[in-house]
């Protein structure tokens, strides 16, 4: 019989492979891809905030074409209602009753593409299907696709016409990464293996192979649930998130929902590195993409110019980590 140590290094070496294939396509953006991996892993979403050309669409498909997996893309607009995302209803001439048309959501890994540039009420569409997995269309509840998984991407320097999203909204992701641009070696691979296309280049010529299928999926995250976060990695993670609530930089703190999200990314983080057990340095490592969105600096701490990571790194430096 299969035992703990087992069916974790074989979680850890599929994880591996779909972070390897992921990188045939996106040069560079390491920290990016572990992020997608351990939020595909942890059943999370992640919101992705870098300039355009950065390859965030790109992340996408391969993501789904190594998952096997279907994949949509939404580009968010100013005048785009919530039926245009989760679907409507239709009059059937043949039969006189209302049919349902299901929207874009209805696919495993969703793009919500500038999904800062709808108004509150479109992006409200997407709360029910990040938290419940499911859409309520005159009265009936559809459930979606399993896995789903939401990426969505903000432009930080195109602030004209966006709407920013409620905390409510972004509580809804387990991380949010923000992309730099790459180092030169990397933009140098960039341009040698991207260089040809006038456009997106197609996934069929970078040699992705499948790595998972839904029920290697299912069994990753099982094992994933698995792993074990002991009560003082467990009263580490709380105490963290308190101290955002304590920082004299931070108008809001984190909610309990921060800290279960920490601990879940912990898990497929120490799976993801072949471990059955989370460290300190697994909830270090990721307090920043899990937090700087769900805390809200203070006004003074905005006239400073201090932003989130530099505030998250100060209260991990002052909080002490168990040995």
């Amino acid at each position: 019989m299969e035992n703990d140590s087992d069916t974790i290094t074989r979680a850890a070496e599929l994880l591996e492979r779909l972070r390897a294939e992921i990188g045939h396509a996106m040069v560079g953006q390491a920290a990016v891809i572990e992020q997608v991996v351990a939020a595909l892993a942890a059943s999370g979403h992640v919101l992705l905030e870098g300039v355009p050309g950065l390859g965030k669409t790109l992340l996408v498909r391969a993501l789904a074409q190594a998952l096997q997996l279907a994949h949509g893309r939404v580009q968010f607009t100013p005048d785009m209602m919530p039926s245009d995302i989760t679907g409507h209803a239709v009059l059937d001439p043949s039969t006189r009753e209302l049919r349902v048309v299901r929207g874009p959501v209805f696919t495993h890994v969703l793009l919500a593409d500038e999904i800062n540039r709808a108004p509150a009420k479109t992006q409200s569409a997407l709360l029910e299907v990040m938290q419940e997995y499911q859409v309520t269309l005159e009265g009936q509840t559809l459930p979606l696709p399993k896995p789903f998984m939401v990426l969505a991407t903000q432009n930080p320097i195109e602030t004209e016409g966006t709407y920013p999203l409620p905390e409510a909204q972004l509580d809804r992701f387990l991380f949010k990464h923000v992309l730099g641009y790459p180092a030169r070696d990397e933009e140098l691979a960039i341009v040698t293996r991207h260089g040809t296309h006038g456009a997106m280049p197609k996934l069929e010529t970078l040699g992705i192979q499948p790595v998972f299928d839904l029920a290697r999926l299912g069994e990753a995250r099982r094992v994933i649930e698995q792993v074990r976060v002991s009560a003082e990695i467990v009263a580490y993670i709380v105490d963290l998130i308190r101290a955002t609530r304590e920082h004299p930089s931070l108008q809001f703190g984190a909610s309990p929902r921060a800290a279960s999200m920490l601990a879940m990314a912990a898990r497929a983080f120490a799976a993801l590195n072949g471990r059955d057990y989370a460290i300190p340095d697994d909830v270090k490592h990721l307090a920043t993409p899990v937090l700087r969105h769900r805390v809200v600096l203070s006004p003074g701490a905005e006239i400073e110019g201090l932003t989130f990571d530099q505030i998250i790194g100060q209260i991990i430096a002052a909080t002490p980590a168990p040995r």
